[in-house]
């Protein structure tokens, strides 16, 4: 397996096929700005590319919080700066989180321990998946400071909820809990604290059993199917198709089928 990155502010592990990325900074409650966690993530996204023994990376937070976003604190003392110098601090910075996760190769689930409020709320709506504990909590607060999501927000909050309810959580900045969020569609699961961690790994496992260049490249489909009109879609998956076809996971596949037992895939 490829070396693990070395991190500053959260902790890697990894079991099996599945990843685990846990924020472990709860003294500010996973705060995505004057951390390392930008980085951190970054870092671990481009790892998981890189290793072909890895298919599902699950993202967490350590203590009570999932990330409560921006450190506000933080971004009173950055106030003085000039627009340019804050907007070039946006782009060197948060905004790096989307990139990344637009590029991630495995699939990606957030597990969402706690509050994720501002830029947590958007980071895990990010990811492909998303699994909360009874504790967790969403809003899109940015307008409560006279802001708006600098990190992308709305491109994957509309996607998610539709125009309307995004406009609605947007324009007042409200907190949604937990069984609110899974009606929404921003949770698929609900689970008590102690089993959250638990039926993520479960869930990711699920995935990660799955032929590993499958995963990759209908992962890839489902993020250009955002962008392509159909016929360019189409196009897309034809080719995408025909590579499956030709590696060995597929022919393990198919032999498995046929003889009625568990598939043994190598990514290859």
């Amino acid at each position: 397996m490829t070396a693990l990155p070395p991190l500053k502010d959260s902790a890697l592990a990894c079991e099996g096929r599945v990843a685990v990325l846990t924020f472990r900074r709860d003294d500010v409650r996973n705060a995505l700005t004057g951390t390392e966690l930008v980085s951190d993530i970054v870092d671990t996204v481009r790892w998981a590319n890189a290793s072909s023994e890895v298919s599902v990376l699950i993202v967490t937070g350590e203590g009570a919080a999932f990330s409560a976003g921006g450190n506000i604190k933080v971004m009173r003392e950055r106030a003085a700066a000039s627009a340019y110098e804050l907007q070039r601090h946006y782009q060197r910075g948060i905004q790096r989180i989307p990139l990344a996760l637009q590029d991630a190769e495995i699939p990606t689930i957030a597990a969402v321990n706690g509050p994720a409020i501002g830029a947590g709320f958007d980071l895990a709506n990010m990811c492909d998946l998303r699994i909360g504990s009874v504790n967790a909590q969403f809003g899109e607060t940015f307008v409560n400071l006279g802001l708006i999501p600098g990190d992308g927000g709305s491109h994957y909050l509309r996607r998610m909820v539709g125009d309307q309810r995004a406009a609605e959580l947007t324009f007042t900045g409200r907190i949604v809990k937990a069984e609110e969020a899974l009606a929404l569609g921003i949770l698929l699961e609900v689970t008590a604290p102690e089993e959250l961690m638990p039926r993520a790994r479960e869930f990711a496992g699920r995935i990660a059993a799955k032929p590993p260049l499958a995963l990759r490249y209908a992962k890839r489909l489902l993020r250009m199917a955002q962008r392509q009109g159909l016929e360019e879609h189409l196009e897309a998956c034809a080719a995408f198709q025909a590579i499956l076809q030709k590696t060995e996971d597929h022919a393990e596949a198919m032999a498995a089928f046929f003889e009625k037992r568990t598939g043994e895939f190598r990514g290859k």
